[in-house]
Order: structure tokens, then sequence, then C-alpha cells
């Protein structure tokens, strides 16, 4: 399940910069888009990618243009990083642009402000950066998924599969609780493996996941796949 895509009344074609964008509110329906060249994406090729698609959460706190713009041109591409082949979509160029980082956040807090988040869970390490701020806005508590042996108290652990290998994610016992509501926030989702961990370990716990939350999106990893039918919403979507 992805999000609502938007009303076509909200849409309009923006100048050319380093993204495309669409606006999805959270309750309407249509769909548009618009592509220009923004860079590279990896896997074992280089190879050209063309288009990112933005979504807005929901209507009000300024234009969805403006804030969405400003999101999707501050995010760099570095080629070859951390490996050969593989284009790093870096949001550290979008934290040192107060204005887009707070966009990010408020396209976040609209869109669950208004159905009843108890928990906002943060994959390591970039989740721990978009997930305290929006926990706050929300009135909600802020639970850190954590790699293996960073947490002190007693945990609870969820292996995934990596390229080679597996890996762990970790949360504290007691940090989720069965009547809590839950949304994981990361910076990225790709292959699609840490979301849906993480999705697994709340759920063990007892709580309910309401949506997988990222900046941006990889669609051509197919990350989604690995989540079923739980919900995934994204800023942006690299074409």
């Amino acid at each position: 399940m992805t999000s609502p895509p938007p009303s076509s009344s909200l849409l309009r074609r923006l100048p050319t910069t380093r993204c495309c964008c669409c606006f999805a509110p959270a309750s309407s329906g249509g769909s548009a888009s618009a592509s220009v060249r923004l860079g590279s994406l990896g896997g074992k090729q280089r190879r050209r990618h063309r288009g990112v698609a933005v979504m807005a959460a929901a209507a009000g706190g300024g234009s969805f243009e403006a804030r969405v713009a400003r999101i999707a041109s501050t995010i760099r591409v570095i080629p070859d990083f951390p490996k050969p082949g593989i284009m790093f979509q870096d949001i550290t160029t979008m934290l040192l642009k107060p204005d887009a980082f707070r966009d990010t956040i408020e396209l976040f807090v609209e869109r669950y402000k208004d159905k009843g988040i108890t928990v906002i869970a943060g994959v390591e390490a970039r989740g721990f950066i978009f997930g305290p701020p929006i926990a706050l806005a929300l009135g909600a508590k802020f639970v850190p998924l954590r790699k293996p042996k960073k947490l002190p108290g007693e945990v609870i652990s969820e292996e995934y599969s990596l390229e080679y290998g597996t890996d762990k994610i970790e949360m504290h016992v007691g940090a989720v609780e069965p009547n809590d509501r839950a949304v994981v926030v990361d910076d990225l989702i790709a292959t699609g493996g840490t979301l849906s961990a993480a999705v697994k370990l709340i759920e063990r716990a007892g709580a309910e996941v309401v949506e997988c939350s990222c900046v941006i999106e990889l669609p051509e990893l197919k990350g989604r796949d690995k989540l079923g039918n739980k919900p995934v919403f994204v800023l942006v979507k690299a074409d």
C-alpha cells in the first residue's frame, strides 16, 4: 500500500531543478509527474536516473511547491560511496539548510498529527535525525532501533538478510507497548531489509505499525516488496 496520490488542483510543474515533483496529500486522488535529470543511481552498475518524484504529506503549512522543491534541491548525490558503483543519496546537505530541514519535519508531522501516533521508531543511524523532532511535535515517544550491542538494557532483536550475510536491529524491552501505534522512520528505503526487520520487531512487542516513513526511496531496488502490505510514505522518490 502506498500513499494516496494527489489532487490535480494542487499540482504544477516546477522550474527545472535537480528533481521533479508530484504532491500527494493524504486524502486526495489523481496523479501527476514531471521529470528532469538528477544524477546517477548505483547497484553493481552505474546508470543514469531521471526524475525524483516528491510527495507532500498533507495540506497546510505553506505551499507544496515551495516546501518540496526546497527539500529535493538540497539532497546531493555522491558517486562511488561507500563503494564503487553506488550513488549515495546524501541528506547531510539538507541539514545545512534550516528551511529545508524544517519543511521535511513539518511534512511528516502534518501527515501523522491526527492519527493517534504514540511511537516514532527511528532506525539507526539517520532515523535518529528525523525521528526525535517528529516525535516531539506529535507528543509521541521516540524509540531508537539500534545495531547489536548498542543498547545498555535488556533488548529484543530481529535479524535480517544482507547481500552477504545477516545483521540485526535491537530495541529495549518495554520501549513499545501493546496499545502503541507506531511509525518507523528512516532517511531512505532501498532494499527494504532494515525496515522490514523494524516492523517485525515492533509488532512482536504487540504494537501496531501504522506506516513506514522515509525521506528518500530508490524504487528500482523494490524495497516495498519486503514490507508486503505495510504502507510506506516517502518525500523523494528516485526513479
